[in-house]
């Protein structure tokens, strides 16, 4: 079993940003056991269409993650808070004329991703998925419960495991935290990761746990 080396989720529970414009088709207020019900696509349908209640839905039950996996990129909480603010005031202020999303998550980690890329961008850091400049970007570790130190040679086997995680790219690392952490399909790291293909994601994890394999086999 693998888990993320990722900070605790943050609490968001700010006063959202005051909507300019609500239709009067937008005034339900919907509750949480509504959302619980509803299908992302329906979720965005109603965020397009000015609903307050839906705005805040989406911003209280994502803006934690978004934070977690902004700050597992580049390891500035402030810039990530900063980033995580720009993008749901640029959605509210877009929602009118966005496309259709089915994965909200998705959509949003795309998003997030994005907007830390161009902030950094404006300091003069070029980004390179491969090679990024915070060392601990997507870091994988393996849980207590995957291998038990019991012994000399048990810690030793533990260290060729964790050397193997530390070998593989940003983005394998990405990708598997997609897959397991965040339970991501393969459609939904195709978008965060920008791929064309599902295709190109399922290859990128399946690559990644087949390095994996050569270590892990033998033990």
């Amino acid at each position: 079993m693998l888990y993320v080396g990722r900070i605790a989720k943050i609490n968001f529970d700010m006063e959202p940003i005051k909507s300019p414009e609500i239709t009067d088709s937008s005034q339900r207020k919907f509750t949480e056991k509504d959302f619980q019900k509803m299908p992302d696509d329906l979720i965005w349908k109603s965020f397009c269409k000015g609903n307050e209640s839906t705005f805040n839905y989406i911003y209280k039950n994502y803006a934690s993650d978004l934070y977690a996996f902004g700050y597992q990129f580049c390891g500035d909480s402030h810039l990530v808070e900063d980033c995580i603010q720009n993008v749901f005031i640029y959605l509210r202020r877009k929602r009118s004329s966005l496309s259709d999303v089915k994965s909200i998550k998705s959509y949003l980690f795309r998003c997030i991703q994005s907007e830390i890329i161009k902030r950094l961008k404006e300091r003069g850091i070029l980004v390179d998925m491969d090679h990024l400049q915070y060392k601990k970007a997507f870091s994988i570790s393996l849980s207590p419960e995957t291998i038990l130190i019991e012994s000399e040679s048990q810690e030793r086997k533990k260290k060729m495991v964790n050397l193997a995680l530390d070998k593989l790219t940003v983005r394998q690392r990405q990708a598997l935290i997609l897959l397991y952490e965040e339970e991501m399909s393969y459609s939904e790291i195709a978008e965060v990761m920008g791929f064309s293909e599902v295709k190109s994601a399922r290859k990128l994890v399946y690559r990644a746990l087949a390095s994996l394999k050569e270590v892990i086999n033998p033990f």
